[in-house]
């Protein structure tokens, strides 16, 4: 016995090979009769009606297996907090004038849930299974959130991305492999990461970020404090030394570049217990006898101009370089 629906027999058989070959007929200019103009009206409008189911299978056979986000608004107060806990995924954070909070999660599958509420003026995000059978890769889900500029975000990231754009409340950020690029924000800006880079594009305030192999990239800043530290990364900073801020560089082994312009001021102190220092600034030396461990390894230490700010950058086995902004 023949099972398939009897749309299905319908469309496969007599009606959709008259579509088809209907399609391939070239038309004719010679005009019907009356009974055949009403019998070919009866037929073409059986064709178009079979080809508009199928074109409806076809259309529902396209769509993905997935596709579902969770998209909410709240309206928030001055200064609202707003905490993300995600596994694994990309959160790009964006500030805008509006008094609202907006969240548009995507989570990789279905047995991925997003949880988002409003406590007073704070917005709590989280990302947790639906079931018992999702992995730890599977456990993914990515953000897109609009946030007002004095917002103050609080962010834990262990995989994925982590991207900020012109927020200006204070920041937490932790991660384990996640990349946090920050650009334009400004506040108490923290960041600790174990594998993830981090990149600072234009930030003020006070900065302090962490890291164990993580890179730093420290562009155009216009921070008066800057501490970053990191084992066996990279440190890149290339921005203005603001008068009576402090500028902390530490690594264990990897490269530390600072870049300066003809027009700063700063003091500086610069070791690399078993790496080299290279400098080309035209530095004052001090006048008083500095720290003991300046007799070991390469250390170099003055002021240049006026010495108005202060850079301290340290290494064990890395290298060290003072080089001048192109």
């Amino acid at each position: 016995m023949n099972t398939q629906p009897i749309y299905t027999r319908y469309l496969s058989n007599s009606l959709y090979k008259g579509l088809l070959s209907g399609l391939e007929r070239p038309l004719s200019r010679k005009i019907p009769r009356i009974g055949a103009r009403k019998s070919a009206a009866r037929k073409t409008a059986a064709v178009r009606a079979a080809g508009w189911i199928a074109c409806g299978f076809l259309i529902v056979g396209a769509a993905p297996a997935w596709a579902d986000h969770v998209e909410k608004h709240f309206k928030v107060d001055a200064r609202p907090v707003i905490t993300l806990h995600n596994p694994n995924g990309a959160v790009t954070v964006k500030a805008w004038t509006k008094s609202e909070v907006m969240v548009i999660a995507t989570p990789a599958t279905s047995d991925v849930e997003v949880d988002v509420e409003q406590t007073g003026n704070r917005v709590d995000i989280m990302t947790h299974p639906a079931s018992d059978n999702v992995s730890g890769d599977e456990l993914r889900a990515d953000f897109e959130i609009r946030v007002p500029q004095d917002a103050e975000l609080q962010i834990h990231d262990d995989s994925g991305a982590v991207s900020v754009n012109s927020v200006l409340g204070d920041m937490n950020v932790e991660t384990v492999g996640a990349g946090v690029d920050l650009s334009d924000a400004a506040g108490y800006l923290s960041v600790k990461t174990i594998g993830g880079s981090f990149q600072c594009l234009r930030c003020a305030g006070q900065v302090e970020v962490s890291s164990i192999s993580g890179n730093f990239r420290l562009l155009d800043m216009r921070s008066y404090h800057v501490r970053a530290q990191t084992s066996k990364g990279n440190i890149l900073f290339n921005g203005e030394f603001i008068p009576n801020g402090f500028y902390e560089l530490k690594n264990y082994s990897g490269v530390i570049e600072v870049r300066f312009s003809p027009g700063d001021s700063f003091d500086l102190s610069a070791t690399s217990l078993k790496g080299k220092v290279n400098n080309e600034a035209k530095l004052i030396p001090p006048t008083h006898q500095q720290h003991f461990y300046s007799r070991f390894g390469n250390s170099l230490f003055g002021s240049f101009n006026s010495g108005r700010a202060k850079v301290e950058l340290s290494s064990f086995d890395g290298t060290i370089n003072i080089l001048k902004r192109n």
